[in-house]
């Protein structure tokens, strides 16, 4: 069965009638059976922590929509926090880290095969939806791409511009690639110990590369994917992996090749149209469709959904966003967008 599900097919480089779909961030805030399971886990690190009901919210949006691939219910920070750094949850404004900024900071975290015991939750969830999943559903495991979690540890917070991690970077380069280093072999362990667990594919997600300019986009964003990329093909060469350097622009040309990746993930920022001239010629493509339209709904998500269909469909596609639904998506416009894919 493996070898007949679409991601799988769409990820080695089928052009496919109808282009699977699964949707970043689809198990979360916007469904109140997600609300409810959380309530009853009690915070949002003890859902992550707890395999039963983290595989429970991860095959929520499955059952509801009958999505075409699962992606794992965690977080990016997962791994800071495995490494050692204090992790911690503000309702109302985000996740709150400790700080690493100094040498002696950086001296205190473990290394980066001491992981695993913290994170082996996360791979029980892992083998419990392996069995669980139905039998045409591709199960995707992912990690933090090592930019995005570092600006996360530098600054202990999400913040608008990156600008602690930019400042750490020009000001202490030597903390600053140490950290990355860290995070980078870190990140190979956690996938790899993913696929060995059960996922089928796994994601990269560098959610703040756009902030990177010049030669630090290469250096920061896509070296380290490319690294971790390598390391993992070496180790699971059956293995799709796809990148998602968030913000890139027109340096979304070349990635597939420049990142080693099968598939290349598309935020809303570029076109469908630019993509399957500049992109989708190297490979498979994943996106576009902007998040916006999960709370809009009505005739726009219609023809938004259909064009990007229509402009991606001479090579590889999977039908997504162009980053994670919101909280204050309606599920009923999830139903119509998957409905105006299928229904093409």
């Amino acid at each position: 069965m493996t070898s007949q599900k679409t991601v799988l097919r769409a990820l080695r480089g089928e052009t496919l009638p109808t282009p699977p779909i699964w949707m970043m961030r689809q198990a979360g805030r916007y469904l109140p059976e997600y609300r409810a399971t959380r309530a009853k886990a009690g915070d949002f690190l003890s859902l992550c922590y707890n395999p039963e009901l983290a595989a429970e919210v991860t095959l929520q949006p499955i059952r509801r929509y009958g999505f075409d691939a699962s992606i794992l219910f965690a977080d990016i920070l997962l791994v800071p926090q495995a490494l050692g750094a204090d992790l911690w949850f503000v309702t109302g404004e985000g996740p709150r880290l400790s700080t690493i900024t100094t040498q002696a900071e950086f001296d205190k975290l473990k290394p980066a095969d001491d992981i695993h015991e913290h994170l082996s939750p996360i791979y029980e969830t892992v083998g419990i939806l392996a069995k669980e999943l139905p039998s045409d559903t591709t199960l995707i495991g992912f990690a933090g791409a090592p930019w995005t979690v570092a600006t996360y540890m530098i600054a202990g917070k999400g913040t608008p511009d990156q600008g602690p991690a930019h400042a750490l970077k020009d000001e202490n380069r030597a903390v600053f690639d140490a950290l990355m280093e860290r995070i980078t072999h870190a990140t190979i362990s956690y996938l790899s110990a993913q696929i060995e667990a059960g996922v089928e594919v796994v994601k990269l997600f560098d959610s703040w590369a756009g902030s990177l300019q010049d030669a630090d986009f290469m250096r920061y964003s896509i070296k380290p994917m490319q690294v971790i990329t390598a390391a993992l093909k070496a180790k699971h060469p059956n293995t799709p992996i796809i990148a998602f350097p968030r913000g890139a622009g027109e340096r979304y040309v070349g990635a597939h090749a420049s990142i080693g990746a099968d598939c290349i993930a598309l935020d809303d920022g570029v076109t469908a149209e630019w993509a399957a001239r500049h992109v989708q010629t190297d490979g498979c493509v994943q996106g576009n469709l902007a998040s916006s339209h999960m709370v809009s709904g009505g005739d726009a998500l219609v023809s938004e959904t259909r064009r990007i269909v229509d402009a991606l469909s001479g090579g590889p596609h999977i039908f997504n966003l162009g980053h994670g639904i919101t909280p204050d998506a309606d599920p009923e416009n999830v139903q119509l967008m998957i409905d105006t894919v299928r229904q093409r």
